[in-house]
C-alpha cells in the first residue's frame, strides 16, 4: 500500500511517499480502506518533533480516518466488510492515517454518519471528539450558559460553536472580520474581531459586566492568564493548547475558576454522540481545502502559514471518490 512516511523530524519536506506492507487485523481489530484523512495542528507538531520520545521514526502519522471496512479480525462483532466507518487513531500508539489502509481496535471506531462524505467525516473525527471532550465532558456546558470560543473559524473552533449552540448556550467568538459571516452561519451570537478590539472589553460590554461561564482556548498565548478577566463567578476555562510559557493565574482565585487541560481520548461513544448531532442537522464540519495524499507536504505548509485563508479543516483525499456521500 502507499503511505506517507515521516523519515525525520523537521519541515513539511520530511515526508516521503513510500510502498509499505498492508496491515493485517488481529483479534478485536478492523482493517479499514482509508478514503480520507485530514490535517490538524497536532499533525505538524508531531512532524516537527514536539513529541520525539513518543514517535519512533520512521513513522506513519495522521489522526483522522474515514473509510470502509475491508476485513475484520477474530472476535469483532460490531463491524463487517463494507461498513463505512470513521474514527481517530489511538494517538502515539501505532501507525497513523496517512496511508491507504489502517488497522484499529473496534472499540474506537464508529459508523460514519450517512449524511457526510468521507472528506467531511475525516474532517470531524479528531476536532469533533476534542470539542466534545472539552465542552461537554470537562467544562460541563449547560443550557442557558454562555461561552467564549477563541478561534471560531478554525478546525476545532468552528465545531465548538455548533456544539455549544446545540447545547443551548450563548456563543461569543473571536475571529478576523473576514470570517464574521462564517462564524454567524455556524451559530455564533456575538463575533469579535480580535485584531481591532480587545476581546476582554468586548465581552464585558456585551454581557453587562457579568462575563461568560466558559472560555474555550484553541489559540494559546496569554489566554489562560487573561481568561479570569472575562469569566463569571464559578467560570470554567478549557484549553487544548500545550503552552510552554508560565501563566499567572492569580486572578482566577477571585472568580473561583476551574481550569481544564484536554488531550483527546478516543472512544466510540463520542463519535456516536457527534453522529446524532450530524444526522439532526445541528453539526457539520466545514472543509476549507482538499489535497491529495501525495501532497501532504503542501497541506502541512498551508496549515502552518499564518492567514492561510482556510476556514474549518484541510482534508486529504486518499480515494478520489472520497467527496461522494455513501461511496464505498
Amino acid at each position: 500500500m502507499k503511505a506517507i512516511i515521516l523519515k525525520s523530524f523537521g519541515g513539511p519536506e520530511s515526508f516521503e511517499l513510500s510502498e509499505v506492507p498492508k496491515p493485517v487485523p488481529q483479534a478485536g481489530q478492523v482493517l479499514v480502506r482509508v478514503h480520507a484523512t485530514s490535517i490538524n495542528p497536532l499533525d505538524y507538531q508531531v512532524r516537527r518533533g514536539d513529541y520525539p520520545d513518543l514517535v519512533p521514526l520512521p513513522a506513519i502519522t495522521g489522526h483522522d480516518v474515514s473509510g470502509v471496512v475491508e476485513a475484520v479480525g477474530p472476535g469483532v462483532t460490531n463491524f463487517a466488510p463494507g461498513d463505512e466507518v470513521w474514527y481517530t487513531p489511538q494517538i502515539f500508539d501505532g501507525p497513523g492515517s496517512y496511508a491507504e489502509y489502517h488497522v484499529a481496535s473496534e472499540n474506537i471506531i464508529g459508523k460514519k454518519p450517512s449524511s457526510l462524505s468521507h472528506l467531511e467525516a475525516a474532517s470531524l473525527s479528531l476536532v469533533g471528539g476534542t470539542a466534545w471532550e472539552a465542552l461537554i465532558v470537562r467544562a460541563g456546558l449547560r443550557v442557558g450558559e454562555s461561552i467564549l470560543v477563541h478561534g471560531g473559524a478554525g478546525g476545532v473552533g468552528h465545531v465548538a460553536i455548533q456544539l455549544a449552540k446545540a447545547m443551548g448556550a450563548k456563543v461569543f467568538t473571536t475571529v478576523r472580520e473576514a470570517n464574521f459571516e462564517f462564524a454567524r452561519s455556524l451559530g455564533a451570537d456575538v463575533v469579535i474581531d480580535y485584531r481591532k478590539e480587545d476581546y476582554v472589553d468586548a465581552i464585558m460590554r456585551e454581557t453587562g459586566g457579568l462575563g461568560v461561564d466558559v472560555v474555550f482556548d484553541t489559540i494559546g498565548g496569554n489566554t489562560l492568564s487573561r481568561s479570569p478577566d472575562v469569566l463569571a463567578q464559578l467560570g470554567r476555562v478549557v484549553t487544548i493548547v500545550d503552552i510552554a510559557q508560565p501563566q499567572n493565574l492569580i486572578e482566577a482565585w477571585g472568580k473561583n475558576a476551574s481550569y481544564y487541560y484536554v488531550f483527546t481520548r478516543q472512544n466510540r461513544g463520542k463519535l456516536d454522540e457527534l453522529s446524532a448531532l450530524v444526522e439532526r442537522g445541528q453539526l457539520r464540519p466545514h472543509v476549507g481545502a482538499v489535497y491529495s495524499l501525495s501532497d501532504i507536504s503542501l497541506a502541512h505548509t498551508r496549515l502552518e502559514t499564518p492567514g492561510n485563508g482556510v476556514r474549518g479543516k484541510i482534508a486529504i483525499e486518499v480515494v478520489p471518490s472520497a467527496h461522494i456521500k455513501g461511496t464505498p
